[in-house]
């Protein structure tokens, strides 16, 4: 019987936006499972704490700069396409500049990073690919149009590299989160609190949670634990499709 703490032993794990938040929690669920983890973020000293503390290696990068990203060589048995930023604003007053970022970074940067690891993954016989969306990807907001744009093409394309990779032993999943715990939701909190004149239980519970059935933020542990799910043996059949984790809220 494997232990869990050696079942991705031997893989080297590659998590984008892994200085924090959910990608950090993504890089110390993997490599609590065995794995090698690489921790991608344009954050130097954020990626290297982590990485330390991991036992892992820091790569510093901008994934937004898609034409420099485009020149670069990966090697990974597992990718995580976790890097995303958020903006809120109406279509008619959204830069487009800021449009086209987001793109790149949330839909680009995942395309460039798969096409970078799927050779060495299908010469292997092995790989793993897990793409972290949201319920954005399954359902609008209004004045998100980059977010939703991005979060929806990322579910497109891990579809396609589900039906290329099959046949090589590759996986292609994502994870569809609500709102979890991280330092943007909780600033966001803070001023959508001062905005509407209520207590930060109260924005969380009739704003931010208003679709959801579950009233709490979820925690990035928990988006860990469906990535380490995607990764495991019980998952080798699993591919092409979405776990949902956002407390009832594309139900309604």
């Amino acid at each position: 019987m494997v232990s869990p703490q050696t079942v991705l032993s031997g893989r080297r794990a590659l998590v984008t936006g892994a200085a924090s938040g959910i990608g950090a929690a993504v890089a110390t669920r993997l490599a609590g499972l065995g794995a090698q983890v690489v921790v991608c973020d344009i954050d130097v000293e954020g990626a290297t704490r982590t990485a330390e503390r991991l036992g892992g290696e820091a790569v510093a990068i901008d994934l937004s700069n898609t034409a420099a990203l485009a020149e670069r060589h990966f090697d990974a048995d597992i990718l995580v396409n976790n890097a995303g930023v958020q903006h809120v604003a109406p279509i008619e007053r959204f830069e487009a500049e800021r449009f086209a970022f987001m793109l790149r970074l949330m839909l680009e940067a995942p395309f460039l990073l798969s096409r970078a690891v799927l050779p060495r993954m299908y010469a292997r016989g092995w790989g793993r690919i897990v793409h972290i969306s949201s319920v954005h990807g399954l359902r609008a907001s209004a004045y998100k149009s980059a977010y939703v744009s991005a979060k929806h093409g990322l579910l497109g394309l891990s579809k396609v590299i589900a039906l290329e990779g099959a046949p090589h032993g590759v996986t292609s999943n994502s994870v569809c989160p609500g709102y979890v715990r991280t330092p943007l939701v909780e600033n966001q909190l803070a001023d959508q609190a001062a905005a509407h004149g209520m207590g930060i239980d109260e924005v969380l519970s009739e704003v931010l949670l208003a679709k959801s059935a579950v009233k709490r933020l979820i925690e990035p542990d928990e988006v860990a634990g469906a990535v380490a799910y995607f990764c495991s043996p019980e998952a080798a059949s699993v591919t092409g499709t979405e776990l949902v984790l956002d407390g009832g809220w594309s139900a309604s």
